[in-house]
């Protein structure tokens, strides 16, 4: 038995690591062997990463998050809480995807980007630099949201 901490508060927790790519798996979570986690990212809690999906570099996914599908999940990004991330999504660099927000279709969401609380990120939409997509938001289309704040309540 092998066991790993997350420095999430949890202690150290039952372990594995990932048959395609080598990364930290914790034995509460759902990860297919389809699915790639690089030898430097971890899924931990109750996360479930499914399909084609990739999360490798640094990236975390963890809580009840969703990865899955040809989504991709790299560079040093969270994705935790509820937050789903599929299709062909990309969460990368320093973003962070949580609450129950949802990044889908061929979006992107990089930098330093937040996208939290019930917010929706879609088609090919892009959300950049240090913007914040939170509320009941949704950048969808060929929106480009960067550097703003951009909070919707419908």
């Amino acid at each position: 038995m092998t066991t790993f901490d997350f420095n999430d508060g949890n202690g150290p927790v039952l372990v594995h690591k990932h048959p395609n790519g080598g990364g930290w798996v914790a034995d509460t979570t759902i990860v297919a062997d389809t699915a790639y986690v690089g030898p430097d990212a971890c899924v931990f809690g109750n996360a479930r990463v499914s399909g084609n999906a990739q999360v490798f570099g640094n990236a975390w996914v963890y809580g009840d998050a969703e990865v899955f599908d040809n989504a991709q999940v790299f560079g040093n990004a969270r994705v935790s809480g509820d937050a789903m991330v599929y299709g062909k999504a990309q969460v990368f660099d320093d973003a962070q995807v949580f609450d129950n927000a949802r990044v889908f279709g061929n979006a992107w969401v990089s930098d330093n980007v937040r996208v939290f609380g019930n917010a929706w990120v879609y088609d090919n939409a892009l959300v950049s630099n240090n913007a914040q997509v939170f509320g009941y938001a949704e950048v969808y289309d060929n929106a480009w949201v960067t550097t703003k704040t951009c909070s919707c309540v419908w």
